[in-house]
């Protein structure tokens, strides 16, 4: 059962729970069964449960094929504790579900969660207004006479539909000088195009309902896009963040095997203990690598891995994961570097004996990348979902994304464009926009268009490389587009002759004499 995709927007975990319920509730087969020498109807065995359920969650394009058969069971014991199923006595809230023919029944109650209008602590209003209403730590550029009104790339075009901008190079002679920029302005600039290219990437109205704006540090956006090493790393300066020297080297062992430059002499099971040391490290971290602070966008990532929205998905990816801290991306890099390298190693020794080595490492460090601080029912299926996708696309996902480095750039551009104007004293120093009138606009619009249009064919009449007969049929083509323009250059045919040193192609009309009549001779 394919499901409908539960696509990106707020509490996407609540929804994909209650889907999974209704499909659950829907299709599980109930038949009679025997029992204590007694019949009970409508009724399942937990194995036909967990068969049944496991089919369903590994063909749900909202989980895919990653699901295990434990997991589906724990998710069995979520749901007799959330009351989705009961015992044929009616009791429900433990989780001590397993895999045998006990039985269990469907309770007459609806299971389905109410889905939250709103997170509490998130107010409403747009982006920019969630920007305003944090105290600095994510402050928009106050708008004054000194400071340019454009700040994102976005709006800086869409001002620039909207307002005239002074025609500030009219005078040669007027020096011009750059407008310094503050680091703060920078980090501000990094972190209002990042979230712009993100909504629009995400296609919402708001990233207030899946993103927290107090959580964001545009800090580390910057300096994850600034700070890496040739492989694309992040370089921390601060080396306490970093990871142990000890996991480093075994990370490293894992990752080139059977290459090991450890000093310490191998044995059989060598590599499970190196495995085991790396694996305990990153599990008894204290927060999950993607912070508990972005569970919520993240898991509306997971909307978009399907087949046709994969380029989509990963350029999402790109722009959240440069949200996270200088150290949990880094440490997030080396992680994916490592387990992809592993799953593809065919020298790698087999690390579990009921598990293949891709499976080992998703199922092991799922949780360590993304849970939420609060319990919640589908996270470790949700993890190993996005698990297994940055594994499969970790290369790309974790690379500095240049569409990104190239906008921010492109808009400090645009900031130290500034000129410096004659004015009179006590006017401010730098003059930037006014504004103009609707009319004014349109009208603006016409004359450049015109003089574009007109500067177009002057470059036509001066170009001297051009044939005669070239130049005439582009003039030709010219005249047939733009009649108005090109008759306000030529008005007469004489300019248009003196062009090519012809005679005029028109020809004046000439005095026309009435021939004498002759009658005929007769002889």
């Amino acid at each position: 059962m394919e499901g409908r995709i539960v696509t990106p927007g707020p509490y996407r975990a609540t929804k994909l729970w209650n889907e999974v319920t209704k499909y659950f509730r829907a299709g599980m087969p109930l038949r009679k069964h025997r029992q204590h020498f007694r019949t009970f109807g409508n009724c399942f065995t937990a194995s036909e449960a967990i068969d049944w359920l496991h089919q369903l969650l590994k063909s749900n394009s909202n989980f895919g094929p990653e699901v295990t058969r434990q997991q589906t069971i724990q998710l069995l014991r979520k749901f007799l504790k959330n009351h989705v199923i009961e015992d044929l006595k009616g009791r429900w809230g433990a989780e001590d579900l397993e895999d045998n023919n006990n039985l269990y029944r469907f309770p007459s109650t609806s299971p389905v969660k109410t889905v939250p209008s709103r997170h509490p602590l998130w107010k409403r209003g747009s982006l920019e207004n969630i920007f305003k209403e944090r105290d600095g730590l994510f402050k928009m550029p106050h708008f004054s006479k000194r400071t340019p009104k454009k700040h994102n790339l976005l709006d800086a075009k869409a001002d620039q539909e909207n307002q005239g901008i002074e025609e500030m190079d009219e005078d040669k002679g007027k020096e011009s000088c750059p407008k310094e920029l503050s680091k703060e302005d920078i980090e501000d600039i990094w972190g209002s195009i990042t979230l712009t290219h993100l909504q629009k990437i995400l296609a919402l109205p708001s990233l207030e309902e899946v993103l927290n704006p107090a959580q964001i540090k545009p800090g580390h956006i910057m300096y994850n896009m600034t700070h890496t090493s040739k492989h694309g790393v992040v370089v921390l300066l601060d080396k306490t963040d970093d990871l142990p020297h000890w996991v480093l080297s075994a990370m490293k062992c894992l990752a080139n095997w059977p290459r090991n430059d450890m000093s310490q002499p191998t044995y059989p099971g060598f590599e499970r203990d190196v495995f085991r040391t790396v694996a305990d490290y990153f599990l008894n971290l204290p927060d999950p690598l993607l912070t508990f602070e972005y569970y919520e966008l993240f898991v509306n990532i997971l909307g978009l891995l399907q087949p046709h929205l994969e380029r989509v998905a990963i350029e999402a990816l790109q722009l959240c994961c440069l949200l996270l801290p200088p150290a949990n991306r880094r440490k997030l890099q080396l992680l994916m570097r490592m387990i992809s390298r592993m799953s593809q190693n065919v020298d790698m020794p087999r690390l579990h004996d009921a598990m293949g080595t891709r499976s080992l490492m998703i199922q092991t460090f799922s949780r360590c990348v993304l849970c939420c601080a609060e319990e919640v029912d589908l996270d470790e299926l949700l993890a190993t979902r996005l698990v297994s996708f940055l594994m499969d696309h970790h290369q790309e996902i974790l690379q500095v994304p240049c569409f990104l480095q190239t906008a921010v750039q492109d808009h400090i551009h645009y900031l130290q464009r500034v000129h410096v104007k004659d004015v009179a004293a006590g006017d401010p120093a730098y003059y930037f926009c006014k504004q103009i009138s609707t009319q004014e606009f349109e009208e603006q619009k016409v004359a450049t268009s015109q003089a574009a249009i007109m500067e177009l064919l002057e470059s036509i009449v001066k170009d001297k490389t051009l044939a005669i007969k070239d130049k005439k049929k582009k003039l030709k083509q010219f005249q047939k587009e733009y009649p108005e323009i090109y008759r306000s250059r030529f008005p007469t045919t004489e300019s248009e002759a003196k062009l090519f040193g012809d005679k005029p192609t028109i020809k004046q009309p000439m005095l026309v004499l009435r021939k004498p009549k002759f009658r005929g001779i007769r002889y």
